[in-house]
């Protein structure tokens, strides 16, 4: 289909010391620096980093806030590599006004007590400055987040008196994810405001949670919406010609198997020719519709006339949205754009993001069966997806095909983006596993997922919040990495 690529982020990085120690104790500013560099090495593999160096007085701070912002990073690194005063740094992040991740990032687990030389001991200090760059950036109003652990250098320095290489040690490991997880989450921050949300047609009428202000979605997350009518897409389709038809057909066969009359539901038979046909027709126009709009994400609905042109394209959708959403463009039913955002944040990060709801509770097996009518992230499907035909989409007019899926067995984590009562945006995050179970063969896409706590108390706590009643399912233990995504937006997170 179309294979959406993702900007990394820019990334800031600088290091604070003090002048003073320089005359005094040779080498410890260029052992400083190269510490810093290792830092960016290691950044490197994750975004475009922009390592200004070691910041000692305040005209350096001055200057390296002007080239963060001439450089428009997307999120900014302090290496606190030794002792350095608060007055020497805080310039940048009152320019920049970017929020600083602190690393406190120490370059042996241990110091060699017996030699160590006053020299030594501050290349090893750098959390004696951390607390009072804490206490002034909070008297001050900087946004900040602090990373502590080991520096994990693969190697021991010469002018070092104890062993420096602690790349496998926990606390080094653990710090370095943690830095990932926050340049991850700058990634989704970044891709969001460049994306373009396109709203075809209106919300379902009367579902008031899905309710929201565009023009908060742009100021607050950054999505620019493009509202879209189905006359466009109509227009599109009508411009498919045959050749456009069989690349979808081919595509679809080797993405999905055809169902057989279903032998419990008499709606879900065996899609018709013609229903095929018409939905790799319409499946070929969305995905013109979306390269000539720039579409990022797809938020739709159509509710009119009984039997019309509108009508029959909706029938249609849920098989060219389900590819549209596995090749980076998540696609979100019923007009729900907090959804496609939160489907969009999962999709940038490659942990799928897959259109949910709770279908229904096993109370014998301790599950909860997620998902919906469509679309699907097939990208994360245990096995073939099943195309089914529908006599009846629930709920909504028409007939078509749909698609039948479970997401692959292990740990997921649900992505719910909601309002408050006063209009400020919060993520629900929760974590469970998706186990091997049964669905229904009614041409829904369900998961069995099992929680740490019954399905009761995990309703009663997940509806507590005041959700909407979709969400995004990723797969993994992504808890973390969306709580720092909600962290740069200026958005509450909480985890169930």
């Amino acid at each position: 289909m179309i294979n959406r690529k993702y900007d990394n982020p820019k990334i800031g990085l600088y290091g604070v010391g003090l002048k003073k120690y320089w005359s005094q104790f040779p080498g410890l500013k260029k052992r400083l620096l190269n510490y810093l560099s290792f830092i960016e090495k290691e950044m490197n593999k994750l975004g475009q980093v922009y390592n200004f160096g070691i910041i000692d007085e305040r005209d350096k701070s001055i200057k390296a806030g002007e080239w963060f912002n001439s450089e428009n990073v997307d999120i900014i690194f302090c290496y606190s590599a030794t002792y350095s005063r608060s007055g020497d740094h805080i310039a940048l992040p009152k320019i920049t006004k970017k929020p600083i991740i602190v690393l406190n990032l120490q370059p042996s687990s241990q110091i060699n007590y017996e030699e160590t030389t006053t020299g030594e001991w501050l290349a090893h200090c750098g959390a004696c400055g951390v607390p009072e760059i804490a206490n002034v950036y909070n008297r001050a109003g900087i946004k900040f987040n602090l990373v502590s652990g080991l520096l994990g250098l693969d190697y021991t320095p010469d002018i070092s008196l104890t062993d420096e290489d602690t790349s496998d040690h926990k606390e080094a490991k653990k710090a370095w994810n943690e830095i990932k997880e926050w340049i991850n989450a700058a990634k989704v921050v970044t891709n969001l405001k460049k994306s373009t949300l396109g709203f075809l047609g209106h919300t379902y009428s009367g579902m008031l949670d899905l309710y929201t202000d565009f023009t908060d979605l742009t100021s607050i997350l950054g999505v620019h919406i493009e509202i879209l009518e189905f006359c466009d897409l109509k227009e599109k389709v009508a411009s498919v010609n045959k050749n456009e038809i069989d690349k979808i057909k081919v595509k679809t066969k080797s993405v999905f198997n055809t169902s057989e009359d279903s032998s419990a539901d008499p709606l879900a038979k065996k899609p018709t020719d013609y229903q095929l046909d018409w939905a790799c027709k319409v499946a070929a126009g969305l995905k013109k519709m979306t390269i000539d709009k720039e579409l990022d994400i797809l938020s739709y609905f159509y509710q009119g006339a009984n039997k019309n042109e509108y009508e029959k394209i909706q029938q249609a959708l849920i098989l060219g949205n389900s590819l549209l959403t596995a090749s980076g463009v998540p696609c979100a039913g019923e007009g729900d754009v907090k959804t496609g955002i939160a489907m969009k944040m999962a999709d940038i990060l490659g942990l799928g993001g897959s259109f949910c709801e709770i279908v229904v509770t096993d109370y014998n097996e301790g599950t909860i069966l997620m998902g919906h009518d469509g679309p699907f992230h097939l990208e994360i499907a245990s096995e073939k997806p099943i195309l089914r035909g529908l006599g009846v989409y629930h709920g909504k007019e028409g007939s078509g095909v749909s698609v039948e899926a479970k997401v692959k067995k292990g740990t997921i984590t649900n992505i719910g983006l909601t309002e408050s009562k006063n209009g400020k945006f919060k993520m629900i995050l929760s974590k469970g596993e998706s186990v091997d179970g049964k669905i229904m063969q009614i041409g829904n896409t369900m998961t069995p997922i099992k929680f740490n706590k019954s399905p009761a108390e995990y309703m009663n706590q997940w509806f507590s919040y005041g959700p909407i009643h979709h969400f995004a399912l990723s797969i993994g233990d992504n808890i973390s990495v969306f709580k720092k995504v909600a962290d740069l937006l200026g958005i509450e997170a909480i985890v169930i």
